[in-house]
């Protein structure tokens, strides 16, 4: 089926967002965007499970996801949060073991798909996407590393500070007060990034916007004074 022309222009545009297309030129994009499917996904819906098999990864075009990974009691850790442009899925496609984790819209999202033999002619083809794949994993690599360290290091607090630090840097680059952040996040999304309760997570955010930190506006944090959330930190 023809992928209509709206539809194609809108893929075009999240794909030139991602990492992984950098300096793949527009013609090129259009075809590789020609032979991807897109996928709509309701608020809290399952793209797909851990352990699942897999054969295409995903680009985010429109709303936001969340990487999980849970425990044998069920407690989930958010790994991360992608928003549109961002890419998930590819480890399968580089071993062809089952998904290492679960993805999950955390709101309507609509994603693309690319399927394993357009990866793999991307891969050996010498197209810049081989390099920015690489340069990607190298990126996953040292985030998963200083997650390991802040767990290590830091306290609850320290670990929550810095973590709305970094959502408020994605959600507002080079501003530093009245941060809104781009993603609704519930007192429970928070915990399970920072890997606490979520009666400890909120009496943190209450000591927080008692400093005058951060606010919750309808629902959206906003951070009202980075440098000083930052330094809450001491890393």
């Amino acid at each position: 089926m023809t992928t209509p022309r709206l539809d194609l222009e809108v893929a075009c545009a999240a794909m030139a967002r991602s990492p992984l297309f950098h300096g793949i030129g527009g013609d090129e994009l259009t075809r590789i965007a020609q032979t991807m499917t897109r996928r709509r996904f309701r608020r809290d819906e399952v793209i797909f499970h851990e352990g699942d098999p897999g054969d295409s990864l995903h680009v985010v075009v429109e709303g936001r996801v969340k990487i999980t990974r849970e425990s044998a009691e069920g407690d989930e850790a958010i790994v991360v949060i992608l928003a549109p442009g961002d890419s998930f899925g590819e480890l399968v496609l580089l071993d062809g073991a089952p998904r290492s984790a679960t993805a999950t819209a955390m709101e309507p999202s609509v994603t693309m798909t690319m399927a394993r033999a357009t990866f793999v002619e991307l891969v050996e083809s010498g197209s810049p996407f081989r390099a920015q794949l690489l340069i990607g994993i190298a990126r996953r690599i040292r985030r998963l590393t200083d997650q390991l360290a802040e767990v290590h290091f830091l306290d609850l607090a320290g670990r929550l500070a810095l973590q709305l630090t970094r959502l408020a840097e994605e959600s507002g680059p080079g501003r530093t007060a009245d941060i809104t952040l781009g993603t609704t996040l519930t007192q429970s999304d928070l915990a399970a990034m920072v890997g606490g309760t979520r009666q400890r997570v909120n009496q943190i955010i209450g000591d927080f916007a008692d400093e005058g930190l951060i606010s919750n506006d309808g629902g959206h944090i906003v951070i009202h004074d980075l440098e000083r959330l930052r330094s809450r930190a001491n890393w």
